[in-house]
């Protein structure tokens, strides 16, 4: 049986010394191709590892390769500085482009307001995109104190009215976002009531509005200090207001009673005349 199948195997047995030496040998590559292509490439490399020709001429590579990228470098140098200042200036005008756009987009179609202000104080107009974030739009009202207002709201119905001048562009000049104007004209129910100024969140307005954070939608008044109480109550009504543009130059705030109720109704109109 070990015979028969010696005979009927195409591959030599590990006990055959004779048929495996023909196998391993130039003379036994004729009846496997992959053997020839195996072998026709470069020699195999030594076990013991590479001469010392070999590893002193891999040893000068990469310092040959060093000198050059030295020597490229110091040649390259204007140029890869013009370039590196051409991404520089390129990256910065992106980025500028970027966060205008953010800043142009960041107020929604819904808004939340907080008036507030002391009682015999002037008014103060809060427009937020969320209750945490700065006010976009910070009015203080100069000539119209909250008690006024509040008597006005008892009516059902306030509409402030907010207007600006249209000033004339020189060439090349764009012109401001609305709600970037600095000062208006302030109108409560149609009648005139001085004059309303943009300002800053500062450490005064931070405090109320951190106060009433928590408040979606309600009016109070806040605890008081000694430094205000010559002006009455510190008093504030927050809401959520939708936003609906009409152009460039106009835009209205509707302030939405979540319940339905037929509360008071409170709109904010800002115009460039």
């Amino acid at each position: 049986m070990a015979r028969a199948f010696r005979a009927a195997s195409p591959l030599p047995l590990p006990s055959s010394r004779g048929a495996a030496t023909s196998v391993t040998s130039g003379a036994g590559r004729g009846s496997f191709p992959w053997l020839h292509k195996k072998g026709s490439g470069k020699p195999a490399p030594q076990r013991g590892g590479t001469s010392a020709a070999e590893q002193e001429s891999k040893g000068d590579e990469p310092a040959e390769g060093a000198a050059a990228a030295a020597d490229g470098s110091s040649e390259q140098s204007p140029s890869s500085r013009k370039r590196a200042d051409a991404l520089a200036r390129l990256r910065a005008a992106f980025l500028a482009a970027i966060t205008h756009r953010r800043r142009r987009r960041q107020l929604g179609s819904c808004v939340t307001g907080t008036i507030f202000g002391r009682r015999r104080g002037r008014v103060h107009v809060a427009l937020q995109t969320d209750p945490r974030s700065a006010p976009v739009l910070l009015v203080e009202m100069a000539a119209y104190s909250t008690g006024a207002l509040v008597r006005e709201m008892s009516s059902g119905l306030v509409r402030l009215a907010l207007e600006c001048e249209k000033t004339p562009l020189a060439a090349g000049e764009k012109r401001r976002g609305l709600l970037e104007e600095p000062t208006w004209r302030a109108y409560c129910n149609g009648r005139k009531c001085g004059f309303a100024v943009r300002r800053e969140c500062g450490a005064d307005e931070w405090r109320v509005l951190g106060a009433v954070e928590p408040v979606s939608v309600g009016a109070g008044v806040l605890p008081d200090d000694v430094s205000g109480a010559a002006e009455g109550d510190l008093m504030y009504m927050r809401a959520r207001f939708e936003r609906v543009v009409g152009s460039r130059d106009s835009e209205a705030f509707y302030m939405m009673n979540p319940d339905g109720s037929g509360g008071p109704e409170l709109s904010i109109y800002l115009l460039r005349v």
